[in-house]
């Protein structure tokens, strides 16, 4: 048995010790060993307050997001893939500040593995995004991947999944295209929506009914807050979305984005 547990000991340091992080941004790409981030230039320690994965107080070894997006400009879309399929969209330019909210990865060393999330799961290794002072930007917890395995540059969600877009006809500066941004944000990472998206985490939002279709729009917005508040089970993943990251009028806007949108169902 003690043999066995040192075996297996071992696997999980070469498993950690051997994670790669792929960036394909465009132009350039590149493939980061974990060894090699360890020994980045400009890696530090950074303690991350009130954690978004753990929910406490955590310390990090990391390297600042803007170090590593070689050749991004504020402009560009990236997309951020877990090892489980979890797909984060994000803006370039929060990624990329160096005052107010600022983006970090934060790597998993061997020597120190990270506690697991919760009883049976894995840590948030072997590379996680984190923010400090995330208020300043309203980031979600959408924003916060962990696990993650690659980081791509992509082309902008509309132009991916047209399916997504409400009305054409709609100004661009209507409430209902303001809750689609809102939208890309917070809720494309685990939801899809007339079957566009890459996400492989919750139900589609669209099809075969929209949400504004069975939940009372009070019940909606409760439910956005705090989940746990109207469904309880112990596998729930969606996370809460406080006002601080989602004030009152954005909530409003994104209902009324997936409300505009249970008009526009397209069949995948």
């Amino acid at each position: 048995m003690k043999a066995f547990i040192v075996f297996g000991a071992l696997l999980l340091s070469t498993h950690l010790s051997a994670a790669q992080l792929d960036l394909q941004l465009g132009a350039t790409a590149r493939t980061w060993q974990t060894e090699e981030l360890l020994k980045h230039p400009q890696v530090q320690t950074l303690t991350i307050k009130d954690d978004v994965s753990y929910k406490r107080d955590m310390t990090y070894r990391v390297v600042p997001m803007a170090a590593l997006l070689t050749g991004i400009k504020p402009q560009d879309h990236l997309q951020a893939v877990a090892l489980d399929g979890f797909a984060a969209e994000l803006a370039a330019a929060p990624l990329l500040n160096r005052v107010g909210a600022r983006a970090w990865l934060a790597i998993e060393d061997p020597a120190q593995p990270w506690p697991p999330l919760a009883e049976g799961k894995h840590s948030a290794g072997p590379f996680y995004l984190v923010w400090s002072d995330p208020q300043k930007g309203k980031i979600s917890p959408e924003q916060w991947p962990f696990e993650v395995a690659s980081i791509k540059r992509m082309a902008p969600v509309a132009e991916r999944f047209p399916a997504l877009l409400p009305d054409p006809g709609l100004k661009t500066d209507d409430p209902v295209n303001q809750g689609f941004a809102l939208f890309q944000k917070n809720c494309l990472a685990c939801h899809r929506l007339n079957g566009a998206g890459d996400a492989q985490f919750g139900p589609d939002l669209n099809i075969p009914y929209n949400p504004t279709e069975y939940f009372g729009a009070d019940f909606l917005k409760r439910y956005i807050r705090d989940p746990q508040s109207l469904r309880q089970w112990p596998q729930a993943k969606m996370p809460g979305f406080s006002a601080t990251v989602l004030p009152d009028g954005e909530l409003e806007m994104l209902v009324g984005y997936l409300k505009h949108m249970a008009g526009r169902k397209v069949k995948p």
